[in-house]
């Protein structure tokens, strides 16, 4: 394995990382020195992470954990700050030559790694366009400032989630089913359950299918998703949203959750409001600008689900065509999989819906989806739209073309 340092990145203007290397021992050694120096204008203790990327910065959904040195909380401001990683335990008999380390650090007052802050504000939520009559009347809706994942969460991810869960008996395996256990609800396939499911498991452990590792969780449920948030908060000591018996969010604690249909709505505009586009570019799509049925990508050659990995049509994407990040700094929001969101679903919630902050019908059958998918017919350009609201399965629904990201509350 041969991995190489990558330019300093930080997320926020308080504690600064700079002089960012990373070099691998020599003598068949599969630890990697990951030096650099850390700045803090108060003289701050910061948290301290890092992000590997395996594709040279394109994405950076490597799933590491296994650093010591100046690594997590307190870490105080000075110079020739070491981490020392062990890429064998994380990445058994991988090899690669485009491997990039990111060195992130925060004192509380930054962006989490891996999410860009989205500013509160208000907008009309709705179908402005083509008469939906779910997502009528438009009505405007005021959101606070929130976080929000770049990428919908990956197959890597959400196996180390697994793993993880396993581990500490939270979670049980029937017939390839990983499910709560001894609970009623299941949270995904493995691919003794589903052919499309890109989980592993091997009676010990999960892992990913080849070349998996870095497309969108698939066959998740509502359920699965927000079991994962819980997860993803007590890893990073925060309060998790979700009572897994009840599974009613909290949204007075401070942890990961799924997005409200507001939230995600606005997110999804990335600030497009001059006026409102029924994409977050514009109002036509082709295949270069998303991945939907036929869009012309490279992965449709494969067996379904023809996902693309997490932020492909970063202009370097088949067809050929231009970054189509959204102006908040998200990718995917319009096609690849759909994603869940916290919300049940109402066919006249508009009606009704409060101004500040909705949350949604207190209760429902189904949750609320956004976003459109790889899978659709002719009538996909219907389904990516940012209005469009998809609620045609129950919670524990685990689809091939459904997915999620999260949020976190940045007030």
């Amino acid at each position: 394995m041969l991995i190489f340092g990558g330019p300093a990145v930080w997320a926020n203007t308080a504690p600064e990382v700079t002089n960012v290397t990373a070099a691998q021992r020599g003598g068949g050694s599969n630890l990697v020195d990951i030096g650099y120096d850390l700045a803090d204008a108060d003289g701050n203790p910061s948290r301290v992470w890092v992000f590997v990327s395996r594709n040279g910065g394109a994405t950076w959904t490597v799933v590491a954990t296994s650093f010591t040195g100046d690594y997590g909380e307190g870490i105080t401001p000075g110079t020739g700050k070491a981490i020392v990683w062990d890429a064998g335990a994380d990445l058994p008999g991988t090899y690669g030559t485009n491997f990039k380390v990111r060195v992130y650090a925060d004192d509380g007052q930054g962006t989490p790694p891996a999410m860009v802050l989205i500013p509160g504000g208000e907008f009309e939520m709705g179908d402005h366009h083509d008469g939906m009559a779910d997502a009528l009347p438009v009505h405007a809706v005021y959101v606070d400032s929130f976080y929000m994942d770049i990428y919908e969460v990956t197959n890597e991810e959400y196996a180390e989630y697994l793993n993880s869960a396993f581990s500490q008996g939270l979670i049980e395996v029937r017939s390839g089913v990983a499910c709560t256990a001894g609970g009623a609800q299941c949270y995904c396939d493995t691919t003794d359950s589903s052919s499309y499911s890109r989980i592993t498991w091997d009676g010990s452990t999960f892992g990913v299918t080849a070349d998996k590792d870095d497309h969108p969780m698939v066959v998740v449920s509502w359920y699965g998703a927000v079991a994962y948030a819980n997860w993803r908060s007590a890893q990073h000591g925060l309060t998790p949203c979700y009572n897994l018996s009840t599974w009613e969010c909290d949204f007075d604690a401070n942890g990961y959750r799924l997005p409200t249909e507001a939230e995600w709505e606005y997110a999804a505009r990335g600030g497009n409001h001059d006026p409102y586009r029924r994409y977050p570019w514009g109002d036509a799509v082709d295949g270069s600008m998303a991945n939907y049925v036929e869009s012309g990508d490279p992965y449709e050659a494969g067996p379904d689900p023809d996902t693309t990995p997490v932020g492909y049509y970063n202009g370097s994407q088949v067809p050929t065509g231009v970054d189509m990040v959204n102006g908040y700094g998200l990718y995917d929001v319009t096609g690849n999989v759909l994603e869940w969101c916290n919300d049940w679903h109402a066919s006249d919630y508009y009606s009704s819906s409060p101004y500040d902050n909705p949350t949604g019908p207190s209760s429902g059958t189904y949750r609320v989806l956004r976003g459109g998918s790889w899978y659709g017919d002719a009538n996909y350009a219907h389904y990516m739209r940012c209005a469009h609201r998809s609620s045609a399965y129950a919670p524990d629904y685990r689809a091939y073309y459904y997915g999620f990201r999260l949020a976190l509350d940045a007030e």
